[in-house]
């Protein structure tokens, strides 16, 4: 015997549910490490002046100082962010809207410019348990060497990771 399918209209609805539940943001909860990648409007190349990505490092910095993440390890790419960070406090969304909406302000003050910094969201992956932090760690480092942006990651000045 056949399942007798579901009306449109319930489908539908069904549909717009899981749509709307999506968009009330993600799970996150402090104690639990993330790798976290944020990407630069227009993926301009923002990164390549390493003082303008200090300016991105002291926003890392005062999260951390300031109790809602412990940053493990990050690097900074020119037009992008990978940063291996346990959540302390708070959810992911506030911490990211924090680091991009102060550091947007810095960089533009830097920059003597306005206008937006940072594309909107950001990807993010819980690690589990059994995942090995310092090979995360080491894999988001080595972005600089794999990208052919220098040939010693000693090399390359916008990195950090809690184990060197």
């Amino acid at each position: 015997m056949l399942a007798k399918a579901k009306p449109m209209k319930e489908t539908i609805r069904i549909f717009d549910r899981h749509t709307r539940d999506l968009r009330k943001g993600r799970f996150s909860e402090p104690g639990r490490t993330y790798l976290i990648t944020t990407v630069v409007h227009g993926r301009r190349p923002l990164f390549s002046d390493w003082q303008i990505g200090r300016v991105l490092v002291s926003e890392l910095r005062a999260a951390e100082r300031l109790g809602f993440a412990q940053s493990l390890a990050f690097v900074i790419m020119p037009d992008h962010l990978h940063w291996l960070v346990t959540l302390q406090s708070g959810n992911l969304p506030a911490l990211m809207q924090r680091i991009k909406g102060h550091s947007a302000i810095a960089i533009n003050r830097a920059l003597d410019s306005q206008g937006q910094v940072w594309q909107k969201g950001f990807h993010d992956h819980a690690l589990r348990e059994e995942e090995d932090l310092r090979a995360v760690a080491r894999y988001i480092i080595a972005n600089p060497l794999r990208e052919g942006l220098v040939k010693k990651i000693g090399d390359y000045p916008l990195w950090d990771a809690i184990w060197l």
